[in-house]
């Protein structure tokens, strides 16, 4: 990659980041705003239907399926991936692939969950520790499908022998999801933002960093 090709990937990776967050803020500001009103009674409505229906057996399955997607989880999995990454293709590639992926989407979560205060739902929740006003968006969600996703596209494309059982990391989020919204945790909006952008960003710098290494590199 030469440099200038460096510098134009730099570009469309900021310049989609900002994208991001604006769009992600905007949304917040919109729900936690002028349609609050409308968004709430329902979001708390499925908050409180999904925790009337509790079981101590849902209770483990739901703690254990939103560990996976834990942030010290994600992180760790990111890092030895990359680091396992980078020496068996003897290239840094793998490190900068996964410290943008997973940077970016953390570094979003955090500006967002701060500019945009949301109250978590009015029910019971069996995560403790959470920071009662960081409800949007779903940091979980959103790491479930970087890190897996990040890993099953990386894996994809560098060992596509390997694609056919990398498609099963996909099954993370769809597990990571509804543990969320039974531990009480976050709103169906909430997740569902970071279902948007976490797969928005995670396509971009797939696109961005991926191909132009994989190619080569098979």
């Amino acid at each position: 990659m030469t440099e200038h090709t460096r510098r134009a990937s730099a570009r469309t990776l900021a310049s989609a980041w900002v994208l991001l967050v604006l769009a992600v803020l905007a949304v917040g500001w919109v729900v936690t705003g002028p349609l609050e009103p409308r968004v709430d009674p329902w979001d708390d409505g499925v908050a409180r239907d999904i925790a009337a229906g509790r079981t101590p057996g849902l209770d483990r399955a739901a703690a254990a399926g939103s560990a996976i997607a834990d942030t010290v989880v994600g992180v760790a999995l990111a890092l030895v991936v990359a680091a396992l990454g980078a020496r068996w293709r003897r290239s840094w590639q793998p490190v900068v692939y996964f410290t943008v992926l997973v940077g970016g989407s953390l570094l979003l979560y955090v500006v967002v969950t701060h500019l945009v205060p949301r109250d978590r739902p009015p029910v019971r929740i069996l995560d403790p520790g959470l920071v009662p006003d960081h409800s949007f968006p779903s940091g979980h969600v959103a790491t479930a499908i970087v890190v897996y996703g990040g890993i099953a596209l990386w894996l994809a494309r560098v060992a596509p022998r390997w694609r056919r059982w990398s498609w099963l990391l996909f099954l993370a989020p769809l597990v990571v999801l509804p543990a969320r919204l039974y531990q009480g945790a976050h709103h169906v909006t909430d997740v569902l933002a970071s279902v948007v952008f976490a797969t928005a960003w995670l396509l971009v710098v797939a696109r961005v960093l991926l191909p132009r290494t994989a190619r080569r590199q098979r």
